[in-house]
């Protein structure tokens, strides 16, 4: 459907004096409405009753806090990569390990960031604190402590115009907003989540409010980093998903171009149904995906418990290493001492068991500072995080 009006333009002179068309986005729900065709509900049909499988598939992991740990990682990786990181997430977990990861430090300062705004949204989302603009400036401002963007306004809306593609806003293949109208914008936008003028079902929220907030591009930095948390935020408030177990970035990771084809037709020619029915498929992919990491995972664990015990007298220290690697499948002695409370003796020899019967490699071939990895834990965890570059015209 082509809708006459998806928003009004602005002309606004730039620093250099060049006059451009910044688009004004008109205030959600779309008008006219959106047209719920019988494949449209199908997909999104299919879309929630993958949630459902994905909302119980914790039940199979021991501890679901333990996956959650390194998931939520996964995600920020893959969210960052988007943006043009080269980090990994084994360059993430050594990081944290305090070892010296394989790409420029500033790549895995951004996606340890990402991790720390990720985890400060789900908190305050669990303590009642309300989607809002107020809380994304929060996870904004979480988001740029370090690294690149710490000079981009963190925890504010942009006083300045942005742009994306393109050297500058005249060649640029999409301007938002003119700085002025950006809190107006949002707070539309806010009304909106909060069902004002009219209650919106979430995943049919989540997948509008999301294209919104990047044809607003509300900070200097980060808005595609939030953008697409906002969608994860939304379904945890909502009580669609009890864990934060979707994450979308692998898929639009991979359809980038059509994603970004997508979002330029809702501005351009109000085509929401196209995005939603994009949208309710990535939703169904992305948690399938999710539900078969999972049951693998579980699977493993299981499997290497099994080992485990066959080690006799060895098998009580090696399991509890076994299982704080299930949260940090990449660790040093030192680290795991730590975290254990189990002297290095003890932590030596249960790595070293648990080498022996291949479920840990160990990666430095040095007699000291030895670094262990859970190879076939971080292998399922590692699907689709193979570095790319970002798409051109992308802006974080």
């Amino acid at each position: 459907m082509d809708r006459d009006k998806t928003g009004t333009y602005e002309t606004v002179s730039t620093v250099g004096g060049e006059a451009v068309r910044a688009f004004v986005p008109a205030p959600l729900p779309p008008v006219p409405p959106v047209e719920w065709g019988a494949e449209l509900r199908e997909a999104f049909d299919r879309a929630l009753l993958a949630l459902g499988r994905l909302d119980s598939v914790t039940a199979l992991l021991p501890d679901t806090q333990l996956f959650l740990y390194t998931y939520v990682r996964k995600e920020a990786v893959l969210s960052s990569q988007i943006e043009g990181t080269q980090s990994s997430l084994s360059d993430l977990l050594l990081y944290e390990l305090e070892e010296a990861p394989g790409v420029p430090l500033d790549d895995v300062v951004e996606v340890s960031n990402y991790v720390a705004a990720l985890e400060h949204g789900l908190k305050r989302v669990r303590g009642g604190f309300p989607i809002s603009n107020p809380l994304l400036c929060e996870v904004h401002g979480v988001l740029p402590l370090k690294g690149r963007g710490a000079n981009k306004q963190p925890g504010e809306f942009r006083h300045s115009q942005n742009w994306i593609g393109g050297t500058r806003p005249g060649n640029a293949s999409f301007v938002p907003p003119p700085a002025n109208r950006v809190a107006d914008c949002m707070a539309a936008l806010e009304r909106f989540i909060h069902d004002e003028p009219v209650r919106t079902s979430t995943l049919v929220k989540a997948a509008l409010a999301h294209v919104q907030f990047e044809t607003i591009h509300p900070f200097l930095g980060g808005n595609g980093r939030v953008g697409r948390l906002l969608i994860t935020l939304l379904l945890c408030a909502e009580g669609v998903l009890a864990e934060p177990l979707l994450y979308l970035s692998l898929y639009l990771k991979q359809h980038r171009q059509r994603y970004y084809e997508l979002l330029d037709a809702t501005r351009s020619r109000g085509d929401w149904e196209s995005w939603l029915a994009f949208f309710a498929e990535a939703v169904t992919e992305t948690a399938g995906g999710a539900v078969e990491t999972a049951r693998a995972i579980a699977q493993l664990f299981r499997a290497d418990r099994e080992k485990i015990a066959a080690l006799g007298r060895a098998a009580s220290s090696a399991m509890r290493v076994h299982h704080a690697l299930q949260s940090r499948p990449l660790c040093s002695i030192a680290s795991m001492s730590s975290s254990l409370a189990l002297s290095v003796p003890t932590v030596t020899k249960a790595l070293e068991s648990l080498e022996r019967t291949g479920i840990v490699r160990e990666i430095t071939g040095r007699q000291r500072g030895r670094l262990f990895v859970y190879d076939a834990y971080l292998t399922l965890l590692n699907r689709g995080t193979e570095v790319i570059g970002a798409a051109s015209g992308a802006t974080g």
